[in-house]
């Protein structure tokens, strides 16, 4: 009897994805959601009520940044893709990038004995750079491994709700971390850097955990992998065209740049809500932030459920419009009403689990459609493209924070200082946010999601082709 492509693409692939690779595999998320979680709640706020620098300035710190990271992302992903070592493709850059990631997050906290406002603005934007470099080192080979460990439509969204929960759970711990040593020690500049100490040290020992736990499956996947690496001939810009003339990509990259700017904005605003709107101590802050990430991260087993069944860009759609609800409600609260801004907290949390794992539960396909159309994997630079939206997005979000702050007349304020009473335009400028401004950027990601073409059967349909062209 005829064997069919179905059969040939079974009997190429390995076994499924094993508990202690998932695990290994999540356990890196710890290297870079961790410190990019902390980053995103309490840089701001640091830098302007702790270090003293005035809310534009502040915002520029990040911006910096991450504008060296818009030429190192996709450049690192580029290099990835063509490094050939003992160790593989990726595996040297997460090694050699985790302890500088350590020591740079560290650094980052550090208070320098200057009251000069460009000098500390200088060595802020320096440490920034160099935090940067070593995370994109770390995370975009470590998002690369997903595409190179996993070869099926519903393995990927597994995976991916593994990556999800790890990154989720990272934010959480961080926070947890947060609180206790905020606790511990009253002096605000030594609670900061002790944080960044004890983080840059779990970053460093996370990375190796994943490269210890998923090599094995990396190098049984290398082996059955027909594919060539892309061709060293093509520049990067060359390789920047054919990435996005990926139709599917563009709309992944819209979906996932709106998410993520639409979240980060509500993020780095968080705490001048809780503390200047809502009048409440700064420990509510941090308790908010959990009661969004624990949900988020509860829920993320019943989206990996649905999702395997009703298709990755329907559970989107579904849970996002659950979190526009929610940050309307926002824009509305009024101060002494914590309970229902705990309950709104919940809500956010429930759609922020989706924009963790669709876009990420996505990106594999998308490359093996490239691979379909090129016949090369070029996993690095479309990783490196999409962790650079991540990072734009934080960077766009957090500049937009501090300059809105700074146009409404916000107020800043140093260590050991009493809170300092706001003006009634800084006060509406929080507001506005806190709810409208992410709301309307979150409802542009769904609109994105609507026209994103790779459905399951399109997927399989790309995997047999795929199949087809190894038989042959």
């Amino acid at each position: 009897m005829a064997r069919s492509p179905l059969q040939d693409l079974s009997e190429n692939s390995v076994q499924p994805l094993n508990i202690k690779t998932k695990l290994a595999f999540g356990s890196g998320e710890l290297g870079k959601e961790m410190p990019g979680s902390i980053l995103v709640f309490y840089i701001l706020f640091f830098l302007t009520n702790v270090a003293g620098l005035n809310p534009a300035l502040a915002g520029g710190v990040l911006m910096v940044g991450r504008i060296w990271d818009a030429i190192s992302d996709p450049m690192i992903g580029w290099l990835s893709d063509r490094t050939h070592s003992r160790w593989g493709r990726r595996y040297p850059w997460m090694l050699f990038g985790a302890v500088p990631l350590g020591l740079c997050f560290c650094l980052q906290w550090w208070v320098p004995p200057t009251p000069h406002p460009w000098a500390l603005f200088g060595y802020y934007s320096l440490m920034a750079i160099l935090l940067f470099t070593a995370l994109t080192a770390v995370a975009i080979p470590h998002a690369a491994l997903a595409a190179e460990l996993t070869q099926g439509y519903d393995e990927r969204t597994n995976l991916a709700s593994f990556k999800s929960s790890f990154s989720i759970g990272s934010s959480i711990l961080g926070l947890v971390l947060a609180q206790f040593i905020f606790a511990l020690i009253a002096d605000d500049q030594r609670q900061y850097l002790i944080l960044g100490g004890v983080i840059g040290a779990l970053c460093i020992i996370s990375v190796g955990l994943c490269v210890w736990g998923t090599h094995q499956r990396y190098w049984r996947m290398h082996a059955i992998r027909q594919a060539s690496p892309p061709d060293p001939s093509l520049s990067i810009w060359r390789q920047i065209q054919i990435a996005f003339s990926n139709r599917p990509f563009v709309y992944l990259v819209g979906i996932y740049l709106f998410s993520w700017v639409g979240l980060q904005v509500s993020a780095a605003i968080l705490p001048y809500f809780v503390v200047n709107v809502m009048a409440l101590a700064e420990n509510h802050f941090t308790q908010m932030a959990l009661a969004v990430q624990g949900t988020a991260l509860t829920m993320m087993l019943f989206w990996g459920y649905l999702g395997q069944r009703i298709g990755k860009r329907a559970i989107y759609c579904l849970g996002i419009p659950v979190t526009l609800v929610a940050l309307v409600g926002f824009f509305l609260l009024q101060p002494g009403q914590i309970l229902l801004m705990y309950g709104l907290g919940v809500m956010v949390g429930m759609g922020l689990s989706t924009a963790y794992l669709v876009p990420w539960s996505m990106l594999p396909d998308v490359i093996d459609l490239d691979e379909l159309n090129t016949s090369q994997r070029r996993e690095g630079i479309f990783c490196g493209f999409l962790i650079q939206v991540q990072k734009l997005g934080t960077a766009l979000s957090i500049f937009l924070v501090g300059k809105t702050l700074d146009w409404a007349g916000f107020v800043s304020s140093v260590a050991g200082q009493a809170p300092t009473p706001q003006p009634e335009s800084a006060l509406w400028a929080i507001r506005w946010l806190m709810g409208p401004v992410p709301g309307l950027i979150l409802a542009m990601g769904v609109v994105a999601a609507v026209f994103y073409p790779i459905s399951r059967d399109v997927h399989q349909s790309i995997l047999l082709k795929l199949s087809q062209r190894e038989a042959s």
